[in-house]
């Protein structure tokens, strides 16, 4: 089969830093399913990975945790699905990815494909669908209901792929005065078009932008990058006992900073479920079918943005770059082969 992978770290602009490749086609095991690949999107995952992770075997690191495609064969225990099932799913850390003809993904972390949806718009969502919802419902424990709470959230970088589709769910599921930050005109209106109620600039103190828009205080946070730049402010703007969430990577934090607010801290991982095996890993099953109701029910759109063309090296590496640009919004998706 066809893939994409990279023998060594390197800067995205080596020649070599994403190569083609032909791999064995793999088997699928007891709760395997096996997926012929149609569309894939690129994650900052992607980037952290391919800089950051080293190969001791000689042997090359298939990369991409998302993908969209048609079950073609099932393991012994598969009981979810049957070959010609179309599926979306954001796979595991701990398995070869997805920028490959041919995948193997648990069934638990697997979900039916949106009808209305083609496998390039289907492809942008299932890893930051998945992170959005947790850190929303699982990390900060906000309360699935529309009726107005008074409360407020604001989403540190709202027009990428998590933030794209968490003021989705915010807007549609919630009760939450949704306030998103973006710093071009082209992001600010992304995320207005989203439906965030407001749109702050995050090149500026944001404790003095929610001011500017009448509000003094939060009662959430999802930071989704550069936390450390904005943590003292993050705490300024939140109200006591407020909630911070988290995906990035800073450096550090002083998270003594949170005590005299009696503020709580959590850290959202897509991955986790997958990497340990954990007793409620079919959650993430359960979570992307949900989804699928809600997008082919008109309650959530696609968050694609660019499409890059056929899944080979030339064009992962444009995707790559584009990331590693911070200038990105939405989802880049890239299918067939």
């Amino acid at each position: 089969m066809k893939a994409v992978g990279y023998f060594k770290n390197q800067d995205i602009s080596a020649a070599d830093s994403l190569v083609d490749l032909s791999l064995p086609d793999p088997q699928p095991g007891e709760h395997d399913l096996l997926v012929e690949v149609h569309a894939v999107s690129v994650n900052p995952v992607d980037v952290k990975i391919r800089a950051g992770v080293s190969l001791q075997n000689g042997e090359p690191k298939v990369i991409g945790w998302d993908a969209a495609g048609v079950v073609r064969a099932v393991g012994s225990k598969v009981s979810l699905f049957k070959p010609g099932d179309r599926v979306w799913y954001a796979g595991s850390l701990t398995r070869p990815g997805t920028n490959s003809e041919l995948h193997l993904v648990d069934e638990r972390i697997a979900g039916p494909m949106p009808v209305t949806l083609d496998f390039v718009e289907a492809a942008a969502l299932p890893l930051t669908a998945i992170t959005a919802w947790e850190l929303l419902f699982d990390r900060l424990q906000v309360l699935a209901n529309d009726a107005p709470s008074g409360n407020k959230l604001l989403i540190v970088g709202a027009a990428g792929g998590v933030g794209s589709i968490m003021v989705q769910l915010a807007r549609q599921l919630t009760g939450l005065t949704v306030i998103g930050t973006a710093s071009r005109p082209q992001t600010q209106a992304w995320v207005t078009e989203l439906g965030a109620h407001y749109v702050i600039d995050h090149r500026k103190p944001l404790s003095a932008e929610l001011k500017r828009i009448g509000v003094d205080q939060v009662d959430y946070v999802a930071s989704l990058n550069q936390t450390d730049a904005h943590f003292s402010e993050i705490v300024e703007s939140l109200v006591p006992q407020g909630k911070l969430a988290l995906i990035d990577d800073p450096d550090a934090l002083d998270v003594r900073a949170l005590k005299r607010k009696s503020l709580s801290l959590h850290w959202e991982f897509m991955f986790t479920r997958s990497m340990f095996g954990t007793a409620d890993m079919i959650k993430q099953h359960e979570l992307l079918t949900q989804l699928s109701k809600l997008v082919d029910a008109g309650v959530l759109r696609t968050t694609l943005a660019e499409h890059f063309g056929t899944i080979n090296a030339a064009n992962l590496k444009k995707a790559h770059a584009l990331l590693e640009s911070n200038t990105s919004r939405g989802k880049i998706v890239l299918a067939g082969f």
